[in-house]
């Protein structure tokens, strides 16, 4: 079994993210008093989606800070899945957030409500500025990180709607097409949907060890079998005890069982997986040609 000791580094400053979940609550602030305002449903709508980023954002570095925490006797992996966990509450809130907008939109188009429309521009335009702002801050850290990846789509969606919500002001401001209100919302609440159902899947595939979607276990398997001195290998596992944190075990077969042959096949193996894979952690049980082993049906 091979032992790796990895340090674990805070991905994005406290700095960013406390001034991405400042401005995440202030916009969130001034729409829903714009949108009581101006009679605006797009408006609260994109409010309630910057609150939920702010929230995700904040659970999110928990999540980090847990992650960065060392191993225990009880918590033998430490608290990687925080982050997992994490991920599955900030897109189940984004689901159950969507649902709401939709209701509330029927209902709008059923029963229209008056709209300031240039009260919901200016306010939707500081919205953009502030998202766009947060959405820089984010860019960095959401290529490593679940969570922040999270965060960042939901700042950039964030982003996208105030366009729309700026169009749609302007549009009810000089046109008076108040209908354009709840298919904004509408429009938004599908994004959302969307973006948070692709989040949610992803963090469920970690939680039910599923193989990493990059990786070919069929890959893997040939690979190991190039290596020579293999002869066959089974009783394989490939999962993620979270994100970027990919394990390997198997049993190897080898015809010769001499304790250094032994020792190079697997320091082989390993510079192999890590190298072509970006596997780090493997455990390798190894056993002679012809010996029976009780679990090589599960190969």
């Amino acid at each position: 079994m091979s032992g790796h000791d990895h340090s674990h580094e805070v991905p994005e400053s406290g700095g960013r993210l406390a001034i991405v979940i400042l401005l995440n609550f202030t916009i969130t602030a001034a729409e829903i008093v714009g949108g009581l305002i101006s009679g605006s449903l797009s408006l609260i709508s994109d409010a309630l989606h910057n609150f939920s980023d702010g929230i995700a954002v904040i659970i999110a570095w928990i999540a980090i800070r847990l992650d960065a925490r060392p191993r225990t006797d009880r918590h033998t992996f430490g608290l990687k899945r925080a982050q997992v966990v994490a991920a599955v509450i900030n897109a189940g809130a984004l689901v159950a957030i969507s649902v709401f907008l939709f209701v509330e939109a029927w209902d709008r188009f059923i029963d229209p409500h008056p709209i300031e429309g240039m009260v919901m521009t200016g306010v939707a335009v500081v919205g953009l500025v502030a998202n766009v702002l947060g959405t820089w801050l984010l860019h960095r850290g959401s290529k490593q990180n679940m969570n922040l990846k999270a965060a960042y789509l939901h700042l950039f969606s964030d982003a996208i709607s105030s366009v729309g919500v700026i169009l749609g002001g302007l549009a009810i401001a000089f046109f008076d097409i108040t209908w354009l209100d709840p298919l904004l919302t509408i429009l938004i609440g599908l994004y959302v949907l969307k973006e948070s159902l692709q989040i949610l899947w992803r963090a469920l595939e970690v939680f039910l060890l599923a193989a990493p979607g990059n990786i070919a276990l069929g890959d893997v398997r040939n690979a190991v079998l190039s290596i020579p001195g293999v002869e066959s290998i089974h009783h394989i596992h490939l999962w993620e005890v979270a994100e970027h944190d990919i394990h390997f075990a198997g049993h190897i077969v080898t015809a010769d069982q001499r304790l250094s042959k032994v020792q190079t096949t697997r320091l082989e193996i390993e510079k192999m997986m890590h190298e072509r894979f970006g596997i780090d952690h493997t455990t390798l049980q190894f056993e002679n040609v012809g010996a029976t082993c009780a679990t090589a049906s599960l190969a």
